[in-house]
């Protein structure tokens, strides 16, 4: 499986470790709680999702991440995957990237030569390279006060829409610490989100999902509003766990063991 994935996506530069390093496997539907891997006729239809996942600062400061200085506490370079992904997808119109949080790609957008700039925004009109959330992080859910999730949110959508007419269309919760009805209605259904995807839920609300295959539902996240604040929603990650691939599918070059 490992080998074959390597082998469609076919990225041939220094980086693509970077790039395969933020794949996680995005199992759809049933298979997520724990029925058969292959129904009916024996296949098994899997997604894989390119994605980034960029703290804005965690063990190391933005600059640190967005220039990948410091590797000695963690080797992460978000301008480097950004370079690695255009090139990669310049390079074949079947591939595709998601690119999150827009903190970190203003940052490498402002230094791109006009040139690149364009390419850029070619891959974008193209559907190649795509964005989701859209706002400037992937905000916390419980900590932050919801004045602040609205205003980054709206920062980041400001900025795709006035570079390339961009919308973000699916919500990507990913990793914050919990996650709250006011993140469902107020910043997924009401912004317009088809989805909202996230990974950080109870272990307990986690065993149920899994138990009675509920790890996609339609999330009512407000009595008073109704309809207008539901939400499809799913579990990410390894069988509806976070953000990364189920065990036993090692897809970083750099870390595999």
């Amino acid at each position: 499986f490992f080998r074959t994935c390597c082998a469609l996506m076919q990225v041939h530069t220094p980086l693509a470790g970077l790039v395969l390093a933020l794949l996680s496997v995005l199992l759809v539907g049933d298979t997520l709680a724990g029925r058969p891997w292959a129904d009916g006729d024996g296949r098994l239809q899997v997604h894989l999702v390119p994605h980034t996942h960029d703290d804005i600062g965690w063990l190391k400061t933005v600059d640190q991440y967005a220039t990948g200085l410091n590797s000695s506490i963690q080797k992460a370079c978000t301008n480097c995957i950004l370079d690695s992904v255009v090139q990669a997808l310049s390079r074949d119109p079947a591939r595709t990237f998601i690119y999150v949080e827009q903190g970190f790609f203003w940052r490498w957008w402002r230094r791109q030569p006009m040139q690149v700039r364009t390419l850029t925004k070619r891959l974008v009109a193209a559907g190649q390279l795509q964005f989701t959330n859209g706002g400037w992080c992937m905000h916390d859910e419980a900590a932050a006060h919801y004045i602040d999730m609205v205003d980054q949110t709206t920062y980041g959508h400001r900025f795709l829409l006035q570079e390339f007419g961009a919308v973000p269309r699916v919500g990507w919760q990913l990793d914050p610490f919990g996650h709250s009805a006011t993140q469902a209605a107020l910043l997924s259904a009401e912004m317009g989100f088809t989805g909202l995807f996230f990974g950080r839920i109870d272990y307990q609300d986690l065993a149920l999902r899994r138990n009675q295959s509920a790890a996609e539902f339609i999330w009512r996240a407000s009595e008073s509003l109704g309809s207008s604040a539901q939400v499809f929603a799913g579990l990410t990650g390894s069988y509806g766990g976070n953000y990364g691939p189920p065990g036993g599918f090692c897809l970083d070059l750099t870390n595999c063991e």
